[in-house]
């Protein structure tokens, strides 16, 4: 496969765009060499680059299109307010509505508040649980990749530089799954931990009275428990991770699915909480969130129409079900070509990634650029197994036909202990690294 537009492009977005992407995660060094597609458009599962290529996609959007691109409802819902006015100098009641649908649909949560990403909404819940408890200190879960774009959190990663060591000192970390050692965080830091961070769970799911301990470890030593349900809303249940495991945290974030695209993300939780930030507090207020487009009537009635499709149509549980048959033919084209134990599919149904690991089971880069490869050329776009609603059994079959013929290469490249001569060129890259 070539793509030639594509590559101009990319060469024209580096020029004008640091990184040649606005979100690292769509950068071009996470794909193999000369094989990141600059879409041109999409409708439903499908996306089209500008070089003329159809490809099945995973994990659409970083996984906020989860109903599919263009989704009927949704887009009539948003292009009904764009002809009423985007913005206006008072609330809407488009905002109303969609902070009624939201309640009703995460019950958990008391009072909500929008905004446009999740970086926004969470650094919004560190700011509320440190004015309430009058702490310093945030605990994040070191086994979690992403919290924020801002200090408190990128200061913690390798890519630290802006960032002054008094703010990454005033986060600390704890591990996942492990109460007794969160204890010892929570001991260590007697009376300056704030708040409690974590996605409630990922790739793997929270061990048995997991999620219920950390709740009583927040309650005794005083600290604001926050679940990040950025990818666990709404694909875990329409309830949210927190409705399905019946834990409900003091506050929570939501976005990526919530919008189907559209930028909306909402801080949600506890009304004595949420209130510091409202104009019915007799507490020094807190500046919460504030944003000139946060109330964006379009997004807010995307919303509205993916929430009510979502309970409506019983979304979640479709995703677990695409899930599981891709899995299931993933890992059994891996088993018939001898690499099951080096093509792995993890995580919840739902929310499904894939490791490429080498010869000693260890996760390689240059594996993982040797399957994106036969993945993209096969016509199948996807850093992940993220699926969406709008894929159909036909497409998770093409798909599972495209890994098996990329579990032959990857076969060959393990036994001739090289996967070099089928990279192509440089390997792919993590994220998060210190240089280029």
């Amino acid at each position: 496969m070539r793509l030639p537009r594509s590559v101009l492009a990319n060469e024209r977005l580096h020029a004008m765009i640091p990184g040649g992407a606005h979100t690292y995660a769509k950068g071009e060094d996470q794909y193999p060499e000369d094989l990141a597609p600059v879409i041109s458009h999409g409708r439903g599962a499908h996306v089209w680059d500008i070089d003329g290529n159809e490809y099945v996609e995973y994990g659409s959007g970083l996984r906020a299109v989860s109903l599919g691109h263009v989704h009927p409802k949704v887009t009539e819902a948003a292009r009904r307010e764009i002809d009423r006015g985007a913005n206006f100098v008072r609330p809407s009641i488009v905002e109303e509505k969609a902070a009624e649908r939201f309640l009703a649909t995460v019950p958990t949560a008391e009072m909500v508040k929008f905004a446009k990403n999740g970086s926004d909404a969470t650094t919004a819940a560190v700011k509320l649980a440190r004015a309430a408890t009058g702490r310093p200190l945030v605990a994040i879960c070191r086994d979690h990749a992403f919290f924020s774009v801002d200090d408190w959190f990128i200061g913690t990663t390798p890519m630290a530089a802006g960032i002054p060591g008094e703010i990454t000192g005033l986060t600390v970390s704890f591990p996942y799954g492990d109460l007794p050692a969160t204890e010892e965080v929570l001991r260590e830091h007697a009376g300056r931990v704030a708040c409690l961070v974590l996605e409630p769970a990922n790739q793997a799911e929270p061990p048995a009275g997991y999620l219920t301990g950390l709740r009583a470890l927040a309650d005794r030593y005083g600290c604001v428990l926050v679940f990040d349900e950025m990818i666990t809303g709404f694909r875990w249940s329409e309830a949210g991770a927190q409705g399905l495991y019946g834990v409900t945290p003091d506050l929570s974030t939501f976005g990526k699915a919530l919008g189907n695209g559209f930028a909306v993300s909402a801080l949600a939780g506890k009304r004595e909480l949420m209130e510091l930030g409202g104009l019915r507090t007799g507490r020094d207020r807190v500046f919460l969130l504030s944003t000139t487009h946060g109330a964006e009537t379009h997004s807010l009635a995307a919303a509205i129409a993916v929430l009510e499709t979502y309970t409506e149509e019983g979304v979640s549980a479709r995703l677990h079900a695409l899930g599981e048959r891709l899995a299931t033919g993933v890992r059994e084209v891996a088993a018939s070509a001898g690499v099951a134990e080096n093509v792995v599919v993890r995580g919840r149904a739902s929310n499904l990634v894939f490791g490429t690991l080498d010869a000693e089971r260890k996760p390689s880069q240059d594996y993982r650029t040797l399957f994106l490869r036969q993945l993209v050329t096969g016509g199948v776009l996807g850093p992940s197994f993220v699926v969406s609603s709008a894929l159909s059994e036909a497409d998770i079959d093409r798909t599972v036909d495209v890994v098996a013929q990329a579990c032959l290469v990857y076969r060959k490249a393990l036994d001739a202990d090289d996967p070099a001569p089928w990279l192509g060129g440089r390997p792919v890259k993590p994220v998060f690294r210190r240089r280029v």
